[in-house]
């Protein structure tokens, strides 16, 4: 099962193959191949990343 990195929810949405949308914080996150990026939505529809916030371990989940 898929938790959000942030607020540990579950309440995940697929957005494409490799983005996620967590519908409970309001954070997209990609995937590329082994590692997940995080990114807060700004009001202009723009990502600002939110990977420096969170440490290795939590940004390495496989989901999909």
């Amino acid at each position: 099962m898929m938790n959000c990195p942030n607020c540990k929810g579950i309440d995940i949405g697929k957005i494409s193959d490799t983005e996620y949308y967590c519908w409970q914080c309001c954070i997209q996150m990609i995937q590329k191949k082994q590692r997940i990026n995080i990114y807060e939505i700004e009001a202009d529809g723009s990502l600002s990343s939110l990977d420096d916030l969170f440490n290795k371990d939590e940004l390495t989940q496989t989901w999909g």
